[in-house]
């Protein structure tokens, strides 16, 4: 794996010059980990900040790797997985523009992360950031309510793989994705899935088959539309939420 090429600030700079500033971010400010900091403790979190434009399919990190730093998705998407003994692979995240990943309980990171499109990348060392949360309790509170949502999220994958029907199931990640998209101010449809079938498939614990299966079934009874490679259109979202929540026949 190449190194990662991740540009630091300058040593006689609060910020390096060469970084998108971060009140020049296209993150919304409301799902950036960042959120509710004051100006100065933006620009102090900025004078630690490496950033880094990765190219699609890049191997962040893997399972296993010393957990050195923790990341934030400026721009792109990024794909978090597990590979099982028998070389399996079970994806657990999707990351979009103001998620973090890498934090670390132990020495090693828990999952392998790479990079679904070009991919803009914050990144901070766990001491340094550790050390700044003793500093702001803005930004340990927010650490802390992002690892909660964490773990809502693994909840919530438990449900998701365990008890629901392959189309429930899609029909559960297409809102998912179309909230996100929401929450970013973009439009709830299109969906943009800049993903494969075999990540969605990974994801949702399906074959490529059912996957393919289901998406174009669900397009025969009129309930998304495909226009093309990478995108769904929510035709019907309220047929959408009946069958996600287990209402309409599977």
């Amino acid at each position: 794996m190449p190194p990662l090429d991740f540009e630091a600030p300058k040593a006689d700079r609060d910020i390096d010059p060469a970084a998108p500033p971060c009140r020049n971010c296209d993150v919304v400010r409301e799902i950036a980990f960042c959120a509710d900091l004051s100006a100065d403790e933006i620009k102090r979190l900025a004078s630690v900040r490496c950033h880094a434009q990765l190219p699609a399919h890049f191997t962040i990190f893997r399972e296993g790797d010393r957990a050195e730093h923790v990341y934030s998705v400026s721009h792109g998407a990024v794909k978090l997985y597990k590979l099982l003994s028998d070389g399996r692979r079970q994806i657990i995240g999707f990351l979009f523009s103001g998620d973090m990943f890498g934090l670390a309980l132990d020495d090693g990171y828990a999952y392998t992360a790479e990079t679904l499109v070009a991919t803009q990348l914050c990144r901070f060392t766990h001491r340094k950031l550790d050390a700044m949360q003793g500093q702001m309790p803005r930004l340990e509170r927010r650490m802390f309510t992002m690892t909660v949502k964490d773990l809502m999220s693994a909840q919530e994958q438990m449900l998701l793989l365990g008890r629901k029907t392959a189309r429930e199931k899609v029909a559960t990640f297409l809102l998912k994705l179309s909230r996100r998209a929401q929450v970013q101010g973009l439009p709830a449809s299109p969906v943009a899935l800049p993903m494969s079938r075999a990540d969605i498939a990974d994801y949702l614990g399906l074959t490529i088959e059912t996957v393919s299966r289901t998406f174009t079934q669900l397009k025969k009874d009129g309930i998304i539309g495909l226009p093309a490679s990478g995108h769904v259109v929510l035709t019907d979202e309220a047929g959408l939420k009946e069958l996600a929540e287990g209402a309409s026949a599977a």
